[in-house]
């Protein structure tokens, strides 16, 4: 932890979560340092969670960053599916737009960050998290995949451990841990586990085990185990998955494959049209999810279209030969009066620097 605060000073923040994390905030304050402390507010937090955030930050006299997700997506999802969807669908969906997004605008802001992960908190994805790493999902202050660290202090921890040390600081905890409750999150996806019990079977307990991470360390997962846990789906034989989908907004045109078949083809197109190649269960294409959709809103009206076209599966082999595609994501600018589409060529995929690739081209 210290290694950590001196390292990156205002440019690391702890992560938590409210439960045992508290921990980490303990070994923050002993080193003497400054240190940022920010928390995910998913509007459906037990109250005994909300009073805990109140002692903690009294206790240690900080502020905790809250990070809220979009009210207007919280409200299309609630107004289209319910308010307990996750029950018949999965909690993906729920937990994207309530705590993947928040976290993503969150880390945008920094170059490191802290977590309470432990590799005996899930046995089937954390069993071999390392104490420090590049993150591989999420992007940091300077923009692009591993421009952000991820320190995991406590991955060698025992859980039992953790908790010797927190009676023996005398320190904050939830309530909730007195009534069953270990490991702790959302009130509708979280109950008490029963003696011998793992911690995270309380933990969306109507899934399998394989799919209990919510996508905030969703670089845990081996590949065929994050295709199925972005949507409870299967991964096919043909590069595909039954996903939830991703680039959801009005201000994001969905492309078919004539519809862009016909983008290629015009030679004086009355806008520019940025598309991107993706694939739902590509985490480089989740990552850069926000990102995009701030651009599309920002580009709205402009004079440029954003749009977006699915390129795994069956569209695969027409995207590589037709549409440049080498890895997902692909991005392509469509300029005005031009036949040929210009790949985007940088890995870094926050909206300025995709701002800076359109307005270059313009």
């Amino acid at each position: 932890m210290d290694k950590a605060l001196e390292k990156f000073g205002n440019d690391i923040a702890i992560a938590f979560s409210g439960a045992e994390d508290v921990a980490l905030i303990e070994y923050a304050h002993l080193t003497g340092r400054p240190y940022r402390v920010f928390s995910l507010d998913t509007g459906r937090l037990n109250p005994e969670t909300y009073k805990f955030f109140d002692a903690v930050e009294k206790h240690y006299g900080i502020h905790i960053e809250y990070m809220f997700p979009d009210a207007v997506e919280v409200q299309a999802l609630v107004r289209t599916k319910g308010l307990f969807s996750f029950y018949e669908d999965g909690h993906q969906e729920c937990c994207r737009v309530r705590k993947v997004r928040p976290l993503r605008r969150a880390l945008k802001g920094l170059k490191a960050w802290i977590t309470g992960q432990r590799k005996d908190q899930s046995p089937g994805t954390r069993s071999e998290i390392p104490i420090v790493q590049v993150d591989p999902v999420f992007e940091g202050l300077d923009g692009g995949i591993g421009s952000l660290v991820k320190w995991n202090p406590v991955a060698n921890v025992n859980g039992l451990d953790i908790w010797n040390f927190l009676r023996t600081m005398n320190v904050p905890v939830n309530s909730l841990h007195s009534q069953g409750y270990v490991s702790i999150g959302c009130e509708p996806c979280t109950r008490p586990v029963l003696p011998g019990q793992h911690e995270r079977e309380g933990r969306w307990w109507w899934e399998d085990a394989k799919a209990k991470e919510c996508g905030l360390h969703k670089g845990n997962l081996k590949q065929e185990d994050a295709a199925q846990l972005n949507g409870n789906g299967t991964s096919q034989g043909n590069g595909s998955a039954t996903v939830a989908d991703i680039f959801i907004s009005q201000n994001v045109v969905s492309l078919s494959r004539s519809g862009i078949e016909n983008l290629a083809k015009l030679e004086n197109r009355k806008e520019h049209w940025l598309v991107v190649l993706y694939a739902p269960w590509c985490r480089f294409c989740q990552a850069m999810e926000e990102s995009y959709v701030d651009l599309a809103e920002k580009l709205a009206r402009s004079g440029v279209k954003v749009a977006k076209f699915r390129a795994d599966g069956e569209q695969k082999e027409y995207a590589k030969s037709e549409l440049q595609l080498g890895s997902f994501p692909t991005i392509l600018l469509f300029p005005k009066h031009s036949s040929q589409p210009i790949k985007y060529p940088s890995e870094k995929r926050d909206v300025d620097s995709l701002t800076a690739f359109v307005n270059a081209l313009r």
